[in-house]
């Protein structure tokens, strides 16, 4: 699958969802697992903002990657956010999106090149 880096450096994320677990299925409520660690994993709600434009995302993270600190409206970091678009048929219907992935999620600050100028 294509992995898509995602450059964080001028943009402002902020959080807008706290981290709780990514469900599998949801007629039985499992938890999606990594595939290659096992390790649980969890979803978080942000808004991701550069040169202008602003973006609601939700990115999968491991579950040892939430770290503490975390406050709705707050800065945070993505270290190693990367894009996946991905394609499937359900019902009959062809969907298409980008799933984000990033190591952690880290309490961050507003990078200073925000306002600069002003």
């Amino acid at each position: 699958m294509r992995s898509i880096r995602v450059e964080t450096s001028t943009a402002t994320i902020l959080l807008t969802e706290t981290p709780e677990p990514k469900v599998r299925d949801r007629q039985t409520g499992e938890i999606a697992k990594d595939a290659v660690s096992g390790e649980a994993l969890m979803k978080v709600g942000v808004v991701y903002i550069d040169e202008g434009e602003s973006f609601l995302i939700y990115v999968t993270i491991p579950e040892s990657g939430v770290t503490d600190g975390l406050v709705l409206g707050a800065p945070v970091s993505l270290p190693g956010l990367i894009a996946r678009p991905w394609e499937s048929v359900f019902n009959g219907q062809q969907r298409h999106g980008i799933a984000y992935r990033a190591a952690a999620v880290t309490a961050g600050a507003i990078p200073a090149t925000v306002g600069a100028g002003v």
